[in-house]
Protein backbone atom coordinates (compact mmCIF):
# COMPACT_ATOMS: atom_id res chain seq x y z
CA UNK A 1 0.00 0.00 0.00
CA UNK A 2 1.02 3.01 -0.72
CA UNK A 3 0.25 6.27 1.26
CA UNK A 4 0.29 10.20 0.13
CA UNK A 5 -0.83 13.22 1.75
CA UNK A 6 -3.81 15.81 0.68
CA UNK A 7 -4.36 19.39 0.52
CA UNK A 8 -6.89 22.07 -0.07
CA UNK A 9 -6.03 24.62 -2.59
CA UNK A 10 -7.20 27.71 -0.42
CA UNK A 11 -6.10 28.94 2.87
CA UNK A 12 -2.52 28.59 3.26
CA UNK A 13 -1.88 26.40 0.43
CA UNK A 14 -2.71 28.99 -1.53
CA UNK A 15 1.22 30.27 -1.24
CA UNK A 16 3.02 27.62 -3.20
CA UNK A 17 6.18 28.09 -0.68
CA UNK A 18 3.37 26.50 1.79
CA UNK A 19 2.97 23.89 -0.95
CA UNK A 20 6.56 23.48 -1.62
CA UNK A 21 7.22 22.64 2.78
CA UNK A 22 4.67 20.21 2.82
CA UNK A 23 5.91 18.56 -0.45
CA UNK A 24 9.53 18.72 1.26
CA UNK A 25 8.15 17.33 4.38
CA UNK A 26 6.45 14.66 2.80
CA UNK A 27 9.51 13.19 0.83
CA UNK A 28 11.63 13.41 3.78
CA UNK A 29 9.32 11.58 5.83
CA UNK A 30 8.20 8.74 3.57
CA UNK A 31 5.03 9.69 1.63
CA UNK A 32 4.34 8.28 -1.45
CA UNK A 33 2.54 11.02 -3.20
CA UNK A 34 1.34 14.66 -2.67
CA UNK A 35 -2.24 16.07 -3.61
CA UNK A 36 -3.89 19.02 -4.14
CA UNK A 37 -7.56 20.14 -4.44
CA UNK A 38 -9.08 22.05 -7.97
CA UNK A 39 -11.00 24.56 -7.13
CA UNK A 40 -11.84 27.78 -8.65
CA UNK A 41 -14.29 28.86 -6.39
CA UNK A 42 -15.75 26.32 -3.32
CA UNK A 43 -18.71 28.83 -1.50
CA UNK A 44 -18.17 26.47 2.01
CA UNK A 45 -14.79 28.16 1.95
CA UNK A 46 -15.22 31.55 0.38
CA UNK A 47 -13.61 34.32 2.44
CA UNK A 48 -10.05 32.69 2.36
CA UNK A 49 -7.53 32.48 -0.64
CA UNK A 50 -7.28 30.38 -3.55
CA UNK A 51 -4.28 29.02 -5.57
CA UNK A 52 -3.96 27.66 -9.08
CA UNK A 53 -3.37 23.93 -8.62
CA UNK A 54 -0.64 23.92 -11.62
CA UNK A 55 0.98 26.05 -10.21
CA UNK A 56 1.14 24.85 -6.66
CA UNK A 57 1.87 21.11 -8.08
CA UNK A 58 4.58 23.13 -10.17
CA UNK A 59 6.02 24.23 -6.81
CA UNK A 60 5.97 20.78 -5.35
CA UNK A 61 7.71 19.25 -8.08
CA UNK A 62 10.71 21.90 -7.88
CA UNK A 63 10.93 20.91 -4.32
CA UNK A 64 11.17 16.86 -4.37
CA UNK A 65 12.42 14.34 -6.53
CA UNK A 66 10.72 11.08 -5.82
CA UNK A 67 7.03 11.67 -4.74
CA UNK A 68 3.88 11.32 -7.15
CA UNK A 69 2.21 14.37 -7.53
CA UNK A 70 -1.11 15.65 -8.82
CA UNK A 71 -4.99 16.66 -7.96
CA UNK A 72 -7.62 15.34 -6.09
CA UNK A 73 -9.37 15.72 -7.93
CA UNK A 74 -9.62 17.99 -11.39
CA UNK A 75 -12.79 18.80 -13.18
CA UNK A 76 -12.03 18.21 -16.99
CA UNK A 77 -15.52 19.91 -18.22
CA UNK A 78 -14.56 23.16 -16.46
CA UNK A 79 -11.33 23.10 -18.42
CA UNK A 80 -10.40 23.60 -22.38
CA UNK A 81 -8.73 20.32 -23.23
CA UNK A 82 -6.06 21.68 -24.78
CA UNK A 83 -4.73 23.84 -21.56
CA UNK A 84 -5.20 20.83 -19.49
CA UNK A 85 -3.28 18.90 -21.70
CA UNK A 86 -0.20 21.61 -22.09
CA UNK A 87 -0.33 21.60 -18.56
CA UNK A 88 -0.61 18.07 -17.41
CA UNK A 89 2.24 17.91 -19.83
CA UNK A 90 4.30 20.43 -18.47
CA UNK A 91 4.44 19.14 -14.86
CA UNK A 92 5.31 15.44 -16.20
CA UNK A 93 8.16 16.98 -18.14
CA UNK A 94 9.11 19.17 -15.16
CA UNK A 95 8.58 16.20 -12.26
CA UNK A 96 10.47 13.84 -14.75
CA UNK A 97 7.00 11.53 -15.29
CA UNK A 98 5.69 12.05 -11.39
CA UNK A 99 2.05 12.86 -12.32
CA UNK A 100 -0.91 11.61 -11.64
CA UNK A 101 -3.69 12.50 -13.20
CA UNK A 102 -7.12 12.44 -11.14
CA UNK A 103 -10.52 13.35 -12.98
CA UNK A 104 -14.28 14.19 -12.48
CA UNK A 105 -17.12 16.17 -12.48
CA UNK A 106 -16.16 18.30 -9.71
CA UNK A 107 -17.65 20.65 -7.16
CA UNK A 108 -19.91 21.75 -6.43
CA UNK A 109 -21.05 22.14 -9.88
CA UNK A 110 -23.52 25.21 -8.81
CA UNK A 111 -20.20 26.69 -7.47
CA UNK A 112 -17.63 25.71 -10.45
CA UNK A 113 -19.82 26.21 -13.39
CA UNK A 114 -23.00 28.17 -12.89
CA UNK A 115 -21.24 30.69 -11.14
CA UNK A 116 -19.19 31.56 -14.74
CA UNK A 117 -22.33 31.11 -16.68
CA UNK A 118 -21.74 27.70 -17.39
CA UNK A 119 -24.07 24.63 -17.19
CA UNK A 120 -24.31 22.57 -14.07
CA UNK A 121 -26.75 20.09 -15.54
CA UNK A 122 -24.80 16.68 -14.87
CA UNK A 123 -25.60 14.59 -18.09
CA UNK A 124 -23.66 17.30 -20.27
CA UNK A 125 -20.96 17.27 -17.78
CA UNK A 126 -20.38 13.83 -17.81
CA UNK A 127 -20.29 13.92 -21.52
CA UNK A 128 -17.73 16.23 -21.59
CA UNK A 129 -15.80 14.32 -18.94
CA UNK A 130 -15.72 11.18 -20.99
CA UNK A 131 -15.23 13.17 -24.44
CA UNK A 132 -12.12 15.30 -22.61
CA UNK A 133 -10.57 12.24 -21.01
CA UNK A 134 -10.61 10.44 -24.40
CA UNK A 135 -9.02 13.90 -25.85
CA UNK A 136 -6.45 14.36 -23.59
CA UNK A 137 -5.18 10.79 -23.84
CA UNK A 138 -4.68 11.35 -27.71
CA UNK A 139 -3.08 14.81 -26.95
CA UNK A 140 -0.67 13.58 -24.65
CA UNK A 141 0.57 11.47 -27.31
CA UNK A 142 2.42 14.10 -29.16
CA UNK A 143 1.27 12.49 -32.25
CA UNK A 144 -1.44 14.60 -34.80
CA UNK A 145 -4.88 15.14 -33.61
CA UNK A 146 -8.05 15.19 -35.72
CA UNK A 147 -11.43 15.31 -33.30
CA UNK A 148 -14.88 16.16 -34.19
CA UNK A 149 -17.24 15.69 -30.68
CA UNK A 150 -20.10 16.56 -29.33
CA UNK A 151 -18.44 18.88 -27.60
CA UNK A 152 -15.11 19.43 -28.44
CA UNK A 153 -13.02 19.70 -31.83
CA UNK A 154 -9.70 19.78 -33.13
CA UNK A 155 -8.41 19.78 -35.95
CA UNK A 156 -4.75 18.56 -36.68
CA UNK A 157 -3.11 19.46 -33.64
CA UNK A 158 0.10 18.20 -32.78
CA UNK A 159 1.15 19.25 -28.77
CA UNK A 160 4.36 18.57 -27.93
CA UNK A 161 6.14 17.65 -26.31
CA UNK A 162 4.50 14.15 -25.16
CA UNK A 163 3.92 12.87 -21.41
CA UNK A 164 7.11 11.78 -20.31
CA UNK A 165 4.99 8.46 -19.36
CA UNK A 166 3.82 6.61 -22.30
CA UNK A 167 0.54 6.48 -22.96
CA UNK A 168 -0.01 9.15 -20.78
CA UNK A 169 0.19 9.74 -17.07
CA UNK A 170 -2.20 7.13 -14.72
CA UNK A 171 -5.46 8.46 -14.64
CA UNK A 172 -7.82 7.90 -11.43
CA UNK A 173 -11.88 8.73 -11.38
CA UNK A 174 -13.31 10.45 -8.84
CA UNK A 175 -17.14 9.79 -7.85
CA UNK A 176 -19.49 9.04 -4.78
CA UNK A 177 -20.26 5.45 -3.56
CA UNK A 178 -22.60 4.21 -3.92
CA UNK A 179 -23.19 5.99 -6.87
CA UNK A 180 -22.54 3.62 -9.51
CA UNK A 181 -21.91 5.86 -13.00
CA UNK A 182 -18.33 7.01 -11.98
CA UNK A 183 -17.33 3.71 -10.83
CA UNK A 184 -18.55 2.33 -14.22
CA UNK A 185 -16.15 5.12 -15.59
CA UNK A 186 -13.36 4.42 -13.17
CA UNK A 187 -13.00 0.95 -14.06
CA UNK A 188 -12.00 1.55 -17.67
CA UNK A 189 -9.21 4.20 -16.49
CA UNK A 190 -6.04 3.05 -14.40
CA UNK A 191 -7.69 3.90 -10.44
CA UNK A 192 -10.87 4.97 -8.55
CA UNK A 193 -11.11 7.70 -5.92
CA UNK A 194 -14.34 7.46 -4.30
CA UNK A 195 -15.91 9.48 -1.56
CA UNK A 196 -18.57 7.76 0.29
CA UNK A 197 -22.27 9.25 0.85
CA UNK A 198 -21.79 7.47 4.54
CA UNK A 199 -17.75 8.91 4.98
CA UNK A 200 -17.34 12.25 3.48
CA UNK A 201 -14.00 14.04 2.97
CA UNK A 202 -11.77 12.75 6.03
CA UNK A 203 -13.77 10.21 7.44
CA UNK A 204 -12.56 6.88 7.15
CA UNK A 205 -14.93 4.47 5.02
CA UNK A 206 -16.68 1.70 6.46
CA UNK A 207 -14.79 -1.61 5.56
CA UNK A 208 -18.10 -3.40 3.89
CA UNK A 209 -18.79 -0.36 1.31
CA UNK A 210 -15.44 -0.87 0.48
CA UNK A 211 -15.89 -4.43 -0.23
CA UNK A 212 -18.86 -4.05 -2.26
CA UNK A 213 -17.05 -0.71 -4.07
CA UNK A 214 -14.26 -3.68 -5.33
CA UNK A 215 -16.54 -6.20 -5.98
CA UNK A 216 -18.17 -3.75 -8.69
CA UNK A 217 -15.76 -2.35 -9.78
CA UNK A 218 -14.04 -5.93 -10.71
CA UNK A 219 -17.58 -6.71 -12.21
CA UNK A 220 -16.88 -3.56 -15.22
CA UNK A 221 -13.27 -4.24 -15.75
CA UNK A 222 -12.77 -7.69 -17.20
CA UNK A 223 -11.13 -6.30 -21.02
CA UNK A 224 -8.68 -4.35 -19.01
CA UNK A 225 -7.81 -7.05 -16.10
CA UNK A 226 -3.99 -7.03 -17.22
CA UNK A 227 -3.70 -3.47 -16.34
CA UNK A 228 -2.73 -2.55 -12.93
CA UNK A 229 -6.17 -0.79 -11.61
CA UNK A 230 -5.37 1.20 -7.77
CA UNK A 231 -8.40 2.09 -5.16
CA UNK A 232 -7.29 5.24 -3.25
CA UNK A 233 -8.66 5.19 0.30
CA UNK A 234 -8.77 7.99 2.52
CA UNK A 235 -9.48 9.76 5.72
CA UNK A 236 -7.76 11.33 8.73
CA UNK A 237 -5.68 8.80 10.89
CA UNK A 238 -3.56 9.34 14.31
CA UNK A 239 -0.07 9.77 13.92
CA UNK A 240 -0.07 6.82 16.11
CA UNK A 241 1.31 3.85 14.38
CA UNK A 242 -0.60 0.74 15.76
CA UNK A 243 -4.26 3.09 15.91
CA UNK A 244 -3.15 3.78 12.16
CA UNK A 245 -2.80 0.67 11.70
CA UNK A 246 -5.98 -0.90 12.76
CA UNK A 247 -7.86 1.34 10.81
CA UNK A 248 -6.13 0.87 7.19
CA UNK A 249 -4.99 -2.40 7.96
CA UNK A 250 -8.73 -4.10 6.90
CA UNK A 251 -9.02 -1.19 4.16
CA UNK A 252 -5.86 -2.61 2.81
CA UNK A 253 -7.01 -5.82 2.91
CA UNK A 254 -10.43 -5.21 0.89
CA UNK A 255 -8.70 -3.84 -1.63
CA UNK A 256 -7.59 -0.30 -0.75
CA UNK A 257 -3.76 0.40 -3.07
CA UNK A 258 -2.90 3.84 -1.76
CA UNK A 259 -3.96 5.45 1.67
CA UNK A 260 -4.65 9.49 1.33
CA UNK A 261 -4.16 11.08 4.21
CA UNK A 262 -6.62 13.93 4.70
CA UNK A 263 -8.46 16.59 7.57
CA UNK A 264 -11.96 16.78 7.70
CA UNK A 265 -13.51 18.74 5.55
CA UNK A 266 -15.56 20.41 8.42
CA UNK A 267 -12.64 20.78 10.68
CA UNK A 268 -10.59 23.70 11.80
CA UNK A 269 -7.18 22.03 10.45
CA UNK A 270 -7.75 21.60 6.81
CA UNK A 271 -6.27 24.36 5.26
CA UNK A 272 -3.54 25.32 7.87
CA UNK A 273 -0.15 24.61 7.22
CA UNK A 274 0.93 24.12 10.95
CA UNK A 275 -1.15 21.22 11.91
CA UNK A 276 -0.84 19.47 8.34
CA UNK A 277 3.06 20.01 8.60
CA UNK A 278 3.10 18.31 11.98
CA UNK A 279 0.68 15.46 10.94
CA UNK A 280 3.13 14.87 7.23
CA UNK A 281 6.48 15.05 9.84
CA UNK A 282 5.06 12.20 11.82
CA UNK A 283 5.27 9.79 8.87
CA UNK A 284 2.91 7.37 6.83
CA UNK A 285 1.45 4.61 8.57
CA UNK A 286 3.11 1.40 9.05
CA UNK A 287 1.01 -1.73 7.54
Amino acid sequence: MRFSVNIPNFGDFADPRSVATVATAAEQAGWDGLFVWDHVLHRQHQGRPFGDPWMLLTAAALATSRIRLGTLLTPVPRYRPQQLARQVATLDHLSGGRVIFAAGLGGPVEDEYRSFGDTAEPRVLAERLDEGLELLGRLWSGEPVNHHGRHYEVRDVTLLPATVQRPGPPVWIGGFWPRRAPMRRAARWDGAVPLFETARHGHVPDVAEVRELVGYVREHRAARAERPFELVLGGATSPDAARARDVIGPLRDAGGTWWDERQLQTGPDLDRLTPVLRRVEAGPPVL
